[in-house]
C-alpha cells in the first residue's frame, strides 16, 4: 500500500458572472441576472432573473410604422425627381452648364454615359425617340430604375426587405452589353447610337 495520499481534483470555477454581478443585455440596456436560474431556465435566461426596464434578448422591438417603412423609397424618389427637374429645366445641349465627359474631350471616344444627360433632357419632355437616340442605355436604365423602385415601394408597404441578387453570369451579361454598346456607337455603321 502506497501511504501517498490520492492528488486532490483541482477546483473548477462556476460558470458565469457571481450572483447580483450586473451583464450587459445584447439589447443595449443593463441587467443583473443570477446564474443559478440561468442554468434552470430551458432556452436562455429567466425574463424574471432581469432588472426592470431590461429586455432580454431575442425579443423583437416594436414594428417600424407604415410611414417610417416607405420613407427611404420616398426619399430616393425625391432626389431623382429632383435631379431631372434640373436636367429638364437646365439644357444639357447648350454648352457652359455641364462638365464634358472627360474620356470625350481627351480621346474623341464616348464612353457608355456619354449623351446621359441629353438623353435625360429629352426623356423628361417626352421625346423618347431622342433620348433613345442619345443614350440608349440611358433610357433602358430609366425602366430598370422604375421597376425596382416599384418593386422596393411595394415590399416596403408590406414590411418586407427587397433583395436582388443576380448570379454573377448576369453582371458579365451586362458589362459585356456595355462594351459593345461603347464600341458599335464609336464605329461609322453605329453613328445612330452616338449622342
Amino acid at each position: 500500500m502506497d501511504p501517498t495520499p490520492a492528488p486532490t481534483p483541482p477546483a473548477v470555477p462556476p460558470v458565469g458572472p457571481p450572483p447580483g454581478h450586473p451583464v450587459m443585455d445584447p439589447a443595449g440596456g443593463a441587467g443583473t441576472r443570477d446564474p443559478m436560474t440561468q442554468a434552470q431556465a430551458p432556452g436562455g435566461p429567466d425574463p424574471r432573473t432581469w432588472s426592470a426596464g431590461a429586455v432580454p434578448a431575442g425579443r423583437p422591438g416594436p414594428a417600424p410604422s407604415p410611414a417610417r417603412r416607405v420613407a427611404a423609397p420616398l426619399a430616393v424618389l425625391a432626389g431623382v425627381a429632383a435631379a431631372f427637374a434640373y436636367v429638364g429645366t437646365v439644357d444639357p445641349n447648350e454648352p457652359g452648364h455641364y462638365p464634358v465627359c472627360p474620356l470625350l474631350r481627351f480621346t474623341g471616344i464616348y464612353c457608355p454615359g456619354c449623351g446621359g444627360l441629353r438623353s435625360a433632357h429629352a426623356f423628361i419632355h417626352g421625346d423618347i425617340g431622342t433620348a433613345l437616340g442619345a443614350n440608349a442605355v440611358a433610357v433602358v436604365g430609366y425602366a430598370v430604375f422604375a421597376v425596382v423602385w416599384v418593386m422596393w415601394l411595394i415590399r416596403a408597404v408590406q414590411g418586407r426587405p427587397l433583395r436582388i441578387g443576380l448570379p454573377t453570369g448576369w453582371w458579365w451579361v451586362m458589362g459585356g452589353a456595355l462594351v459593345i454598346f461603347s464600341v458599335v456607337r464609336n464605329l461609322p455603321f453605329g453613328s445612330a447610337l452616338a449622342p
